[in-house]
């Protein structure tokens, strides 16, 4: 139930993370951090069953890949701001309505992010398109600090790196606080208490920020929230698919070791692709953001095949 709780609070930080820095960085660094302190944690609660000398390069690559990330969000931020300050310069050079300054940053005819059809939309990566995401999210971050962002992201980072590790301990009892005769719990059951107290710590959560919201977003209220069902359809999904990723990830765990199947946290591969290609991250950015992304990638990559390779069997 523990477990439970901090994958509740880490997936509410994370999608507060998403409007400060992105989906593509803060996938990497939030899992990134999941495997440099909760694999760090498995491998001693699984009494050591991975191999070390190639789990733990593993890690150390995960950690560079922290770093690169930062650097990402820093070097992305930097190109941002520049586009804006171009953007207002040419305002006071007489290109002072919106319309006009599309003309200039070019517009896509299909609302990609929203699906709803042909509009005029400027194309992704110009700062008409940064200030129109601005304009239609709810958490607003221009002239917020960069600091901010990281920080959700590592708070998130945390938070994640718990849940593996009580899991863990929820049915292998390394603690020994069951009484002696007593059966472990087995993956099915713990795996139940985990999702209830996550199901739970949610809704507290979320009606507590309906009425009292950070961030300055705006007051709303449980029957607005039960009037509005734009989008939830995609939330309800994303769930399902959360739900069986946790319990593939918990089989593999105690098949193979948990540090070793934290090798799950893959998945900002996938967001990446996402982020870039559907959501237009990082479009028209500096060369540099382009290097660091890559580069942040590849580390990625190399980590998550380290980490496979480290797997074992648990007696």
């Amino acid at each position: 139930m523990a477990g439970g709780v901090v994958l509740s609070i880490g997936n509410l930080s994370t999608q507060y993370a998403w409007a400060f820095v992105g989906l593509s960085v803060v996938e990497v660094i939030s899992s990134s951090m999941t495997v440099v302190i909760g694999t760090t944690l498995n491998y001693f609660l699984d009494d050591k069953i991975n191999k070390a000398e190639i789990l733990f390069p593993g890690v150390g690559c995960f950690l560079i890949a922290v770093c690169i990330g930062s650097a990402v969000h820093s070097s992305n931020t930097a190109d941002n701001k520049a586009k804006l300050n171009d953007y207002k310069d040419a305002a006071q050079y007489g290109a002072t309505n919106l319309s006009s300054l599309k003309e200039t940053s070019g517009v896509d005819s299909k609302d990609v992010e929203n699906g709803n059809g042909f509009t005029n939309k400027a194309k992704a990566g110009t700062a008409v398109f940064l200030i129109e995401i601005e304009n239609r999210r709810s958490i607003k971050v221009f002239g917020k600090s960069t600091f901010i962002g990281l920080s959700i992201t590592f708070f998130a980072g945390v938070c994640f790196s718990l849940f593996s590790p009580a899991f863990n301990l929820a049915t292998n009892d390394q603690w020994h606080t069951l009484k002696k005769g007593v059966p472990h719990l087995s993956v099915y059951t713990a795996f139940f208490y985990f999702s209830v107290s996550c199901f739970v710590v949610a809704i507290i959560l979320n009606i507590t920020f309906l009425y009292y919201p950070v961030l300055n977003l705006p007051k709303s209220s449980l029957k607005a929230y039960l009037r509005d069902w734009d989008g939830r359809g995609w939330a309800l999904l994303a769930g399902i698919l959360c739900g069986f990723g946790n319990g593939l990830q918990f089989m593999g765990g105690q098949a193979a070791g948990y540090a070793a199947a934290d090798a799950v946290q893959a998945l900002p591969l996938v967001s990446t692709f996402w982020g870039i290609f559907l959501f237009g991250e990082y479009r028209k950015s500096s060369r540099r953001t382009y290097t660091l992304l890559v580069g942040m990638l590849l580390m990625f990559i190399v980590a998550v095949a380290v980490l496979i390779a480290s797997a074992g069997h648990r007696k």
